[in-house]
């Protein structure tokens, strides 16, 4: 089995063409097919239902995808790991990190670190919520930031996963300003922005929304890739309501384009090692972090 074959394969999940995935993928639509047909071949199964247009996947060939996408991800990342190791960069941390929490926290964080341990290099992956349980708990990486509330426990071995808390944060119930006296004069509920099924931050947002104090609503829009950035677009442009990290949406508050309509759900926000990985870096790291967030406690 060729590892290209599944690469051509998850091109083709997502562009459900051939002749597109083929010039994205820099072959002859003749050699893409016949290296699709050979990866069929090799699973002994149809992984494509062709008589539709678009064309579209067939139950194993969504099972597959799955397998696939791991299967990249695991092998990208530990090539990226040893081609890091062999420019010898220096010392090198792995973390994964829900997405909001990249572009809110990780930054300024990480400046805080280094200030401590001095350089050291970083690889972030954002990723969702189980993407980022499966990375962390499959070895190739050493920590994890998230969000947690105790309504929604993290499925982690303390033992083997130990945690920080390294930060706080509150999920905010957040609209145009100019929207909730629009909504209450069409009726008593208001239009919610909702994220996917299984998404963490739509679990937080349920534990939220079910506070006292909180608005009726019903779903006028969900974003099922779950990004927070996104939904919070939407609401900008006045769409309806959504729950959403204080950090992410600081600036809208202060300026004046989003407010606060409900009560807010407090937040922790964690940092969770792999405690297999107990190389000196991510040691140093793990001290370091303790002694932020002990300084942080403190200051509260």
């Amino acid at each position: 089995m060729d590892f290209k074959w599944l690469e051509d394969f998850l091109s083709l999940a997502e562009t459900h063409s051939f002749s597109r995935s083929a010039e994205l993928r820099g072959v002859t639509q003749s050699a893409f097919s016949r290296r699709i047909r050979a990866l069929e071949d090799w699973l002994g199964a149809d992984l494509l239902n062709r008589d539709s247009y678009p064309i579209t996947l067939t139950p194993e060939g969504k099972l597959f995808r799955e397998t696939a996408e791991e299967a990249v991800r695991m092998l990208m990342a530990r090539r990226a790991e040893f081609r890091d190791r062999a420019r010898d960069t220096g010392p090198m941390i792995a973390l994964v990190a829900l997405h909001s929490l990249t572009v809110t926290f990780l930054p300024h964080w990480l400046t805080q670190l280094r200030e401590v341990i001095g350089p050291v290099s970083s690889r972030v992956k954002p990723e969702n919520y189980d993407r980022c349980i499966e990375a962390l708990t499959e070895g190739g990486y050493d920590f994890f930031l998230t969000y947690h509330h105790d309504a929604v426990p993290a499925p982690l071995d303390p033992r083997g996963f130990p945690h920080l808390v390294v930060g706080l944060d509150a999920l905010v119930a957040v609209a145009r300003p100019d929207r909730p006296a629009i909504w209450a004069e069409e009726g008593e509920t208001m239009p919610l922005l909702q994220y996917s099924r299984g998404s963490f931050l739509g679990m937080l947002a349920t534990v939220a929304q079910a506070q006292p104090g909180s608005p009726r609503v019903y779903v006028t829009h969900t974003n099922e890739a779950s990004m927070a950035e996104a939904i919070k677009s939407m609401a900008v442009e006045g769409h309806g309501i959504c729950w959403l990290p204080r950090r992410m949406v600081a600036a809208e508050l202060a300026d004046g384009r989003l407010a606060v309509v409900a009560p807010e759900l407090p937040m922790e926000i964690r940092l969770y090692r792999n405690a297999a990985r107990g190389r000196g870096v991510t040691n140093k790291v793990w001290a370091a972090a303790e002694g932020l967030a002990q300084g942080y406690a403190n200051s509260e």
